[in-house]
C-alpha cells in the first residue's frame, strides 16, 4: 500500500496533471512542473504522512523507524506537525502560485536530506529502497524546476 501511494503521489498524479495542464492551458512546462510536483509530491505526500504519524504515532515509531519505545510517539507527533506545516501550504499553492518556488525549495531540502539519510541507513527492504529512490528523485525534479525557474526569471 505504501509503495502504491508513493508511486501515485510522486509519479502518476503529477505527470497526468502536467500533461493535462499543457494540453488545455497556455502554460510553460516549467510552471506546470513546479505547480504539480509541489501540489502532489510535496503537498499530498507530506499531508498523508502527517495524518498517519499523528493518528498512529506508535505504528510509525515501531514499524517505520524501528523504535520500540512508547515515548517515541511524542517525537513522531512532532514530525507529523512538521510534515503538515509544509504539506498544507504546498497544497494551497495551487491557489497561490507565487508560493510554488518557496515550497519547492522547502520540499527539495526536506526530501533531499531524507534521501541522504536513507543512504546512510543502508536500506535493505523494498519499502526503504522505494522511500530512498522517491525522496532523491523528487529532490532532483525540484532542483531542475528551481534552476529552470531561476533562469527564466533572470531573463
Amino acid at each position: 500500500m505504501q509503495l502504491a501511494a508513493i508511486i501515485l503521489l510522486m509519479v502518476v498524479l503529477p505527470i497526468i496533471s502536467i500533461v493535462q495542464d499543457l494540453a488545455t492551458n497556455q502554460v510553460l512546462l516549467v510552471e506546470a512542473l513546479g505547480k504539480w510536483f509541489v501540489f502532489w509530491a510535496v503537498g499530498w505526500r507530506l499531508v498523508s504522512a502527517a495524518l498517519h504519524q499523528m493518528l498512529r504515532p506508535a505504528y510509525t515509531a515501531k514499524d517505520i523507524f524501528e523504535i520500540d519505545d512508547p515515548a517515541a510517539g511524542k517525537l513522531v507527533l512532532e514530525i507529523g506537525f512538521g510534515n503538515l506545516a509544509i504539506g498544507i501550504p504546498a497544497i494551497a499553492s495551487l491557489y497561490f502560485p507565487a508560493w510554488v518556488p518557496a515550497l519547492a525549495l522547502a520540499g527539495c531540502i526536506f526530501f533531499g536530506l531524507a534521501g541522504l539519510q536513507h543512504i546512510r541507513n543502508k536500506p535493505t527492504t523494498r519499502a526503504e529502497i522505494a522511500a530512498m529512490v522517491s525522496d532523491l528523485g523528487l529532490a532532483a525534479v525540484l532542483i531542475v524546476y528551481l534552476v529552470w525557474h531561476a533562469l527564466l526569471s533572470a531573463q
